[in-house]
């Protein structure tokens, strides 16, 4: 396995080679994303979580780890309110663009590298006189490579977004529901 690898590194083309480190470069970037955002998401949904069973139990007050605690007043006003919420879900949210770049370029990119890989192929074949399918399908399954890293490249930063997006959508749900108490209590 890993003598084909380094063989395939090898016999790769630089546009090759560079397909699948801008490849691995979205595969990190993707993974890095994920699991910062969902951390933070994490911790940022217990919080509001936590917050919400505090207004909504005999204490009834804002748990100062509320992220809508650091910027309401006093005075509860809808609109106060509201454009907390709308920061507070745009801080949260942050870099998860980016997750949905990479699912929809990777595949492109990868597509790219087999494109030009296969070019390369038949221009390897074209002095040739006599070429059979033992010699053109291992040089088409090398191309093939990089569609299938940038597909699997999409298929995590993909489903790295969706559940990101779920998570700020509880978050979202927590806020609201929060500053709905606080209009009403106002």
């Amino acid at each position: 396995m890993i003598d084909t690898v380094l063989n395939y590194l090898n016999n790769g083309s630089a546009i090759t080679l560079l397909v699948l480190l801008t490849l691995s470069g979205y595969f990190i970037l993707c993974f890095w994303l994920f699991i910062y955002r969902f951390m933070s998401l994490n911790s940022l949904i217990f919080n509001e979580k936590k917050s919400l069973e505090a207004l909504t139990s005999r204490n009834a007050s804002i748990s100062p780890l509320s992220s809508l605690n650091k910027c309401s007043s006093s005075v509860h006003t809808k609109e106060i309110l509201h454009a907390c919420e709308i920061n507070i879900i745009k801080d949260a949210s942050s870099g998860i663009t980016w997750l949905s770049i990479i699912a929809s370029t990777s595949p492109f990119v990868g597509l790219f590298g087999t494109v030009v890989g296969i070019l390369e192929s038949f221009a390897k074949f074209s002095d040739q006189t006599k070429v059979g399918f033992s010699i053109i399908a291992p040089a088409i399954s090398e191309a093939l490579v990089a569609t299938a890293a940038g597909i699997f490249v999409a298929i995590f930063a993909y489903t790295f977004h969706q559940i990101l997006v779920r998570r700020v959508y509880e978050l979202n749900t927590y806020l609201k529901a929060q500053s709905e108490i606080l209009i009403a209590k106002g």
